[in-house]
């Protein structure tokens, strides 16, 4: 089978390795991909802003299966493009994938199913947007109501942070998506990823994460894309698994239904564990960035197989076996990231870095200069991996790999895994 993967970030790049050492993989594609994705896949220039040109790519490749792995083009559509050609596609329809796209269409669907979350308004006007800020105390959560990359959350503790948190999203920090905000109540405990696979009614646990998104060490300074993971979550235990399943995952999936808009793909919700027990902090239709570098090196099925099942509407029939080692993921970023920063610093010894079966690099934000030079492009630019039987080990592991890793700009967490 000729598959095609959308994206060129790290998670796109597990993706790549899980799907390539599958025996049903003919030929495997990756549109834009990177140049770690190059080992296993043969890259496209073709843009997932363009679902016509992603059309025809896969009509002269002869591709069966595309694997969407950022939300942008899931939320614009491109699963919905690729079916009316008779293109199997792993990701939820664009109308399942608002649950993403509009942080108001989720909570407003939480609420309409009694799905827990915490107390929220909907604003486009700034002095009611703050008359609700100062209501609901000096801790509290302004979102972006659209897409913003990740960094469209400001955690603030007091007033006026949350006053200049509003001040700048509704004056146009992140252009449409913050048209519109909500604020939130900030509720407390610890955070967990849950990851399901979902075709309509039918849920299936795959792993939990847990993702560190602030952007320094002790969890200090601003919201990022994520910097980095450890799989399983330490807090999962059978009893909250089961919890997470009935009172969300499932309710969910039952009321994507019931509006008309069954759910397909991977189901990736972000929860706190509070007193009163797990709430939505938001939904995302695809496997995490950084969790998906975290979570596919612990899975010892083939995932192409499951996906295969999965869009033919089999995958009960799928066998899906997560190893129980322990995975951390540290990533390392441009300095300055997630604000400016200097883009096209040279990373050394990449190349000829030598990896034991238990370690990974995974590319996010590079590229390959004319002297064949590998280039920090982005703002997350390397996620490094490693298994373990403890987070300790695995946590040292994936430091040591770090170490050895020449580059003069680029800077990380040192905490990642301490728990």
């Amino acid at each position: 089978m000729n598959i095609l993967i959308i994206g060129g970030g790290g998670r796109e790049h597990a993706l790549a390795r899980a799907i390539s050492t599958s025996q049903k993989c003919t030929q495997l594609y990756a549109a834009p991909g990177n140049p770690g994705i190059s080992q296993f896949a043969t890259c496209l220039e073709s843009s997932s802003d363009n679902p016509q040109a992603i059309i025809q790519e896969c009509q002269k490749r002869k591709i069966e299966l595309v694997v969407i792995g950022p939300e942008v083009p899931l939320v614009s559509g491109l699963a919905d493009a690729l079916r009316n050609h008779n293109i199997a596609a792993f990701g939820p329809s664009a109308a399942a994938a608002k649950l993403e796209g509009s942080k108001y269409f989720a909570r407003d669907f939480c609420k309409r199913y009694h799905i827990p979350q915490p107390a929220y308004e909907r604003f486009t006007d700034i002095q009611k947007a703050k008359e609700y800020a100062r209501l609901i105390g000096p801790q509290s959560v302004i979102k972006a109501d659209g897409l913003a990359a990740g960094k469209g959350v400001v955690v603030c503790n007091t007033t006026k942070q949350a006053f200049d948190a509003i001040d700048m999203m509704l004056e146009g920090g992140f252009g449409d998506a913050s048209q519109t905000i909500l604020v939130e109540a900030c509720i407390t405990g610890p955070e967990l990823s849950a990851f399901a696979l979902v075709d309509g009614e039918d849920v299936i646990w795959l792993a939990s994460a847990r993702d560190h998104k602030r952007a320094f060490d002790g969890n200090e300074g601003p919201n990022t894309g994520g910097m980095g993971a450890a799989s399983p979550s330490p807090d999962e235990t059978d009893s909250l698994r089961k919890d997470i399943l009935e009172n969300i995952l499932k309710p969910t999936a039952k009321g994507m239904i019931a509006d008309g808009t069954p759910y397909t793909g991977i189901l990736y919700a972000g929860l706190m564990l509070t007193d009163e027990g797990p709430q939505v902090i938001e939904f995302n239709c695809r496997f995490g960035d950084p969790e998906a570098q975290t979570i596919l090196p612990r899975l010892e099925s083939d995932l192409l197989e499951i996906i295969i099942s999965h869009c033919n509407q089999k995958q009960q029939e799928a066998q899906i076996i997560f190893s129980p080692d322990i995975a951390i993921t540290v990533i390392m970023a441009n300095k300055g990231y997630p604000g400016s920063y200097q883009p096209d610093s040279i990373i050394k010894q990449l190349d000829t870095l030598s990896l034991e079966s238990d370690r990974f690099i995974y590319h996010s934000g590079t590229r390959r200069n004319e002297q064949g030079d590998i280039i920090a492009s982005g703002g997350r630019v390397l996620s490094i991996t490693a298994t373990a039987k403890t987070y300790r080990e695995a946590r040292e592991k994936a430091y040591d790999t770090v170490s050895q890793i020449k580059w003069e700009n680029g800077f990380y967490r040192t905490d990642i895994g301490v728990f």
